[in-house]
């Protein structure tokens, strides 16, 4: 039987901390997951706009099978560059890819959402962000909601902020027995609405009359309103002992979690990626685990709406 840990969030995988770094002016952040040595690294792209960097490596057949960190950034393609505070970061901790030669090169995944719609378009994360996300990074519970990557997250925002919800940054996790961790983080930044447990609308697209028009009645109108580029991109790690195979397995599974969780998923407006990690600390069976990767995505992107602020003139759902 599965339970909830204690600490509900990404954090409760031992050795995986978490550091946010908020800018509420900007309306923007990012998000670091830092992983303990030897965790094997997956990812799987199924957005029709990904903005990702160090994302090839990760996939079977390649060398490197190990990632330090993993970097998940508003900014747009902007946002990419604090990964390089990551780096900077983890080399001046000794801990990266060793080569032959004996440099230290960290390894650090990273994917964006885009949120220049939102505050300021000229302030993107950069290097220094990045940094600074590290050096909060903790293995204490995640915060969610406006904060950090999720800070300028919006969903269904095709007819401008007035109309949109907030979206933002959650967070889940399982105890499958005997310690056994399974738990995601999720930015939620989409082009379709979410649905809670019932299948009802939870955030979306905003009526002037007031309450969600079904996104699937807005998708049937021809032509079609122009969709502002967005994404859902997260991480789910595990304590489990996986081949890189494996792994990125469980990171193609997670996205059964996304499309249950929002309607629709992985259209060509969206960036849709998800990262898996596995620290290696006990056997499990990759089905088992992708199954139940899937289930905290789910989880983590409903608590995201219902831990998001209004910010930036966009409202959360649970503010009207």
């Amino acid at each position: 039987m599965t339970t909830k840990p204690k600490n509900n969030t990404l954090t409760a995988v031992p050795g995986i901390r978490v550091g946010h770094i908020t800018d509420l002016d900007a309306v923007t952040g990012c998000t670091v997951i830092i992983c303990p040595p030897n965790t094997v690294g997956g990812v799987d792209v199924r957005g029709g706009a990904p903005g990702t960097r160090e994302v090839e490596l990760l996939r079977p057949m390649h060398q490197v099978n190990q990632v330090n960190a993993v970097m998940l950034s508003g900014g747009s393609a902007y946002g990419l560059a604090a990964a390089d505070g990551a780096m900077r970061y983890l080399e001046e901790h000794q801990l990266g890819y060793a080569t032959r030669g004996g440099y230290i090169v960290p390894i650090v995944p990273s994917a964006i959402v885009f949120d220049l719609a939102i505050g300021r378009s000229d302030i993107r994360p950069d290097a220094a962000m990045g940094y600074a996300a590290c050096a909060a990074a903790t293995d204490a519970p995640v915060e969610q909601g406006s904060v950090g990557v999720g800070t300028g997250c919006r969903v269904c925002a095709m007819r401008g902020n007035e109309f949109a919800s907030k979206g933002g940054v959650g967070s889940a996790a399982l105890d499958l027995g005997d310690g056994l961790i399974v738990a995601a983080l999720v930015a939620v930044n989409a082009v379709g609405e979410i649905v809670d447990e019932h299948g009802d609308i939870l955030a979306g697209l905003r009526s002037e009359a007031g309450g969600f028009m079904p996104i699937m009645d807005v998708f049937q109108q021809l032509p079609p309103p122009p969709v502002a580029s967005a994404t859902v991109i997260g991480v789910v790690a595990t304590n489990a002992r996986l081949s890189k195979e494996a792994v990125n397995k469980v990171a193609q599974m997670a996205h059964d979690g996304l499309a249950r969780a929002v309607r629709p998923a992985h259209t060509m407006f969206d960036g849709d990626t998800f990262f898996a990690l596995a620290t290696g600390e006990m056997d499990a069976d990759v089905n088992v685990i992708g199954a139940f990767g899937a289930e905290v995505v789910t989880q983590a992107i409903r608590n995201a709406m219902r831990a998001a602020t209004s910010l930036g003139g966009v409202k959360a759902c649970c503010e009207g």
